[in-house]
């Protein structure tokens, strides 16, 4: 399972949302590009950026800024918060961007979702936000949209996306658990990987989450941020109970430090970082094997 950190950027500021509401927004920083760099280095395989201007209000005055956190580390990275067209998604990929996440217009206009990944197969990732009942909420929770998740994972995996992230809409996230049964219900359903991005309580929630398991695949990751801030855990404690789990499982005739160690040979011979993210899903792919 793969460790996301989040960096949510408001006005050139990484910022904390308590309850999910700009208006609420506490700084924690005023680099993220410095902020983007130290979670990279205490362990994160992925940063999941959030431009909450372009979300909130259609400004994109963030888009440089997270070009500059794109250069600055060598992860990769997927960037959400306003993504409406097919310009918004060029500009992102163009910034070296791994994957763009869509939220609303995924819902509101799948044939333009379907066209998307059509012209960037394996790019788009989904954002679904959704209820207790899982009923989908888009527009940053405003409107209701009468879809509930199933439906939705299927319709919206036969239309190519690269894989799913899960919100559970007005759960307080440090003391409320994870919907762990909705979760399992998305892991079952599609084959894209199911990132649970909601936040977790503690490092027993991440252990519930590791053990979800359908039809032979697993969690593809899991998105921390205000948790690492709020002191719960440290990343290093949280990257040592991932790896934990990893032990038991398969790669064939190779371990996972085998794979790792001939991932890293393997990067010193190549200059081309499609091949690196091709080779680290080949790795995440083998292990839900």
């Amino acid at each position: 399972m793969d460790l996301y950190a989040r960096v949510n950027i408001l006005d050139g500021m990484a910022v904390r949302l308590p309850h999910g509401d700009i208006a609420e927004a506490i700084p924690l920083d005023d680099d993220p590009v410095n902020r983007a760099k130290g979670w990279v280095s205490k362990g994160a395989d992925r940063l999941h950026i959030a431009d909450l201007n372009a979300a909130a209000h259609g400004d994109y005055k963030n888009r440089d800024l997270i070009a500059d956190i794109i250069k600055a580390v060598n992860v990769p990275v997927q960037v959400g918060g306003g993504v409406r067209s097919e310009r918004e998604v060029q500009r992102i990929l163009g910034m070296g961007a791994w994957r763009v996440v869509i939220g609303t217009l995924a819902i509101v206009d799948q044939v333009a979702f379907w066209e998307l990944n059509r012209k960037h197969p394996h790019r788009i990732v989904v954002s679904l936000d959704v209820k207790p009942d899982t009923e989908i909420l888009i527009r940053g929770w405003t409107e209701e949209t009468g879809e509930y998740l199933e439906e939705a994972l299927i319709n919206l995996s036969s239309g190519g996306a690269a894989g799913f992230m899960i919100t559970e809409v007005g759960r307080d996230a440090l003391q409320e658990p994870p919907y762990f049964d909705v979760l399992e219900m998305a892991v079952r359903l599609v084959d894209e990987p199911v990132i649970a991005a909601g936040g977790v309580r503690d490092l027993d929630d991440v252990a519930r989450l590791m053990a979800i398991e359908a039809n032979g695949k697993k969690l593809g990751g899991v998105v921390v941020g205000r948790e690492v801030t709020a002191g719960r855990f440290t990343v290093e404690e949280l990257t040592a109970v991932l790896a934990k789990g990893e032990e038991g499982a398969s790669f064939g005739p190779w371990s996972r430090a085998d794979l790792d160690a001939a991932a890293l040979r393997f990067s010193e011979t190549v200059d081309d970082p499609d091949s690196l993210r091709t080779l680290s899903e080949f790795i995440r792919w083998l292990s839900a094997s």
